[in-house]
């Protein structure tokens, strides 16, 4: 009931502002570094294609989305030239995402505008509340993950 009268109680509520947060952060780094075009869909892409490129259905288990949202996202960011698709070598049938050296940019200036707000955060807290803060998170989210695997919720 507490959550009713204060909204800003709820969990998922402070997740989702601290994450619009973020996100504002790393979108005006980008736009300022003239990567324009990029979306919210778009940031479950970046972090998770290595450098030997993966196939969609790995980057969408990757990034607990749905395989068809991931290939719109994939479609959209090979259209404004931020990844590229290539022939799989193990599997004639499919197909790699590589990053282009456009979304290499993407990545480094992310990585460096989250570490800005990082920064900001601990300086607002405090090291140690961040870290905590990231060490519960982690630890969710592993056991979240665990749990999925093994059919319970």
């Amino acid at each position: 009931m507490e959550e009713l009268s204060n909204p800003h109680r709820s969990l998922g509520l402070l997740l989702r502002l601290l994450g619009q947060r973020w996100g504002e952060d790393v979108d005006a780094a980008l736009r300022s570094a003239g990567l324009d075009g990029i979306r919210a869909s778009h940031a479950n892409v970046f972090p998770f294609v290595p450098p030997e490129g993966i196939q969609i259905s790995e980057l969408a288990r990757l990034a607990n989305m749905r395989k068809q949202s991931m290939g719109e996202a994939v479609d959209q960011l090979e259209r404004a030239g931020y990844v590229e698709r290539r022939p799989d070598p193990r599997d004639r049938r499919a197909r790699l995402v590589f990053l282009t050296p456009r979304g290499d940019a993407v990545r480094s200036v992310a990585v460096a505008a989250g570490r800005g707000v990082e920064e900001r955060w601990i300086a607002l807290t405090g090291a140690q509340e961040i870290e905590v803060f990231r060490e519960t998170m982690q630890r969710l989210n592993a056991r979240l993950q665990a749990s999925q695997e093994t059919g319970r919720s």
